[in-house]
């Protein structure tokens, strides 16, 4: 899978979230980092939007500027998550394409975790009406 990554400064979660894309096999297809967290939004939102990328990961301090910034962008669903089950469900019943992730709280193994659900669930068929309705409105 393609993904793009974004991150507003550069920590250890942020290079275990990198390596645990890379080790998985996924490419990374855009890496942002030190860059202010609404550039960082944006830049991974782009590339998501214009298919450059199958999905995108963001990260900041609390994850929600990067998620309010990339949800600025067109055909964006940004999902702040903190747990795997939120990202399985953020996927499986919005179908939402970009994983938000914050620096402050989230430790490596629940970041793998919320990598492992975000990147292998895919939209819930029965839940096709409601997915559009988030989707196109």
């Amino acid at each position: 899978m393609r993904v793009a990554f974004g991150s507003d400064e550069g920590t250890p979660l942020s290079d275990e979230l990198v390596a645990a894309l890379a080790a998985a096999g996924h490419e990374i297809v855009l890496r942002v980092e030190e860059e202010p967290w609404p550039d960082v939004g944006r830049l991974v939102g782009e590339a998501v939007s214009a298919g450059h990328a199958d999905r995108g990961i963001v990260c900041c301090w609390t994850g929600t500027g990067v998620s309010i910034a990339a949800n600025k962008v067109p055909g964006v669903r940004a999902a702040l998550c903190t747990d795997a089950e939120t990202a399985r469900g953020a996927r499986r019943w919005n179908d939402a394409n970009v994983l938000a992730l914050g620096l402050r709280l989230t430790t490596p193994a629940t970041a793998r975790e919320m990598l492992d659900a975000f990147l292998s669930t895919e939209p819930d068929a029965d839940e096709a009406a409601n997915i559009t309705k988030v989707t196109d409105g």
